[in-house]
């Protein structure tokens, strides 16, 4: 089955990982990022040798966001960024095909472990099965 994975930040988390710190989100060094990249790669690394990875991406910062609705009046309604730094969004998500559900909790409870700062605010890892259709349901 496939399982959508997602991590999620907030624009004060991309600041603070560009060494521009917040009460919400303190800096990161240089080493804090290049630790980080490397633990997500051996992540990604070891689900491609599985078979397990689809796709995976991280997303660029939260300013950089488009909202597209409909307002009352039946016109479109596009809000741009920049947005509020504490307001979480999705920073990057992975595509697994995975044996169960137990399986890709574990994948999740791994990047939960992201190292990070001190101090730098965690977010739960969601997961989400993709609904394949009657064609593709098991």
């Amino acid at each position: 089955m496939k399982y959508l994975v997602m991590v999620e930040g907030s624009q004060a988390d991309y600041d603070a990982m560009s060494g521009k710190g917040s009460p919400q989100s303190p800096a990161w060094s240089e080493k804090d990022v290049q630790e980080m990249f490397a633990f997500m790669r051996g992540v990604n690394d070891d689900l491609a040798e599985t078979g397990e990875l689809v796709e995976a991406r991280g997303l660029t910062e939260p300013a950089r966001t488009r909202f597209v609705g409909v307002g009352d009046d039946g016109r479109t309604v596009i809000t741009d960024g920049p947005y509020g730094g504490t307001e979480a969004l999705l920073a990057g998500y992975w595509v697994l095909d995975c044996e169960s559900l137990e399986r890709v909790t574990e994948i999740a409870a791994r990047v939960a472990r992201c190292p990070q700062p001190e101090g730098a605010p965690a977010y739960p890892v969601v997961i989400r099965p993709v609904d394949e259709g009657p064609e593709g349901a098991s």
